[in-house]
């Protein structure tokens, strides 16, 4: 009862940290663009690992902003027995988010790869595909909460996804990404007239009075439609942690923002997580699991427990991996 009364005042108790999280979020991102990339270049590694690190670092700082601004007075007020901590809800989504969107890299290398992408210009597509990704999560994030709120049912449903998505990532082999059977993307050039080349940094042009459409808005269209598919196993993954939405939507805003940033630093090393998958997919199975435990009887399993639990198997794919890639080097080179 505690959560729940706390995800229904939280708008109005609370007002500050959704405005703070607006400022927070536009403030970096205008300065991003606005200052940084003002002018359009190739980024760096360094440079990448840079933004990373301070989208990780405003992503935790916020973790704690959480616990001092709503916990702490909570816990004092209602007592540990009364109240139950948003602060590890929240780590665990981002931390959840983050693992789960690391694939993503590698789809989005690919989606870039077969646009031919100029390395100066990816930096804008993954910038707007953002903003998108801030409106569709917010929405499915939305929807996700109020149906499990109105027909609780829909919780073994949401589950079950988990579940079944977390058995094909075990045991389906790697599927190659083919973006030209998008979709949308076809639907697009059916209807609107395309440039036959990139026209730097526009996505819309006019030729002889006509508005024409460039490579780099198709790829943004299929970056944007690629990352709604993602949110099918994401989603769900997050509403099995925790049903408030401003945790729900700030962790997984932050573990984008920060994924985003990672693309042009690692996308050439996700090769050498062998074990990711196996890792990602016990992830989904066990969140999956802990949705439905409760309605079958069985215990409820603390948020600490399920945060140490993702962070250790995330921990030991990644350690197996690095063993691997050191034993096998000839995979590694391949």
């Amino acid at each position: 009862m505690a959560e729940t009364a706390t995800q229904s005042s939280f708008l109005t108790d609370h007002w500050g940290m959704w405005a703070l999280f607006v400022v927070l979020i536009l403030g970096v991102m205008v300065v991003d663009l606005g200052i940084f990339h003002k002018k359009q270049h190739e980024v760096s590694v360094k440079e990448a690992l840079g933004w990373t690190a301070v989208w990780v670092t405003l992503g935790l700082a916020f973790n704690l902003l959480i616990w001092w601004q709503v916990d702490r007075p909570a816990l004092e007020a209602a007592g540990p027995a009364g109240y139950t901590p948003l602060w590890p809800q929240y780590l665990t989504c981002y931390i959840t988010e983050y693992a789960l969107s690391v694939d993503n890299i590698f789809v989005f290398l690919v989606i870039f790869t077969y646009f031919a992408v100029p390395a100066e210009s990816q930096h804008r597509v993954l910038f707007w595909g953002v903003l998108g990704a801030m409106f569709f999560r917010g929405v499915f994030l939305l929807t996700g909460v109020a149906l499990i709120e109105r027909f609780h049912w829909t919780i073994w449903i949401l589950a079950g996804i988990l579940i079944l998505t977390g058995l094909k990532l075990l045991f389906s082999k790697d599927e190659q990404m083919e973006p030209e059977k998008n979709l949308v993307l076809r639907l697009v050039r059916r209807f609107i007239p395309v440039t036959n080349h990139y026209e730097g940094s526009k996505f819309f042009v006019r030729t002889a009075g006509r508005l024409h459409a460039t490579p780099l808005f198709l790829t943004l269209l299929v970056i944007e439609t690629t990352d709604i598919l993602f949110a099918v196993d994401s989603v769900p993954a997050a509403l099995g942690i925790s049903q408030n939405t401003f945790v729900l939507y700030t962790s997984n805003i932050f573990a984008i923002m920060g994924l985003r940033s990672l693309f042009f630093a690692v996308a050439g090393l996700l090769k050498y997580l062998h074990y990711l998958k196996i890792g990602l997919s016990l992830i989904l199975v066990f969140v999956g699991t802990k949705m439905i435990l409760p309605l079958m009887g069985g215990a409820k399993i603390p948020v600490e427990l399920s945060l140490a639990v993702v962070g250790g198997i995330l921990v030991l794919a990644v350690i197996a991996s690095v063993i691997r890639a050191r034993m096998v080097p000839e995979e590694s080179n391949s």
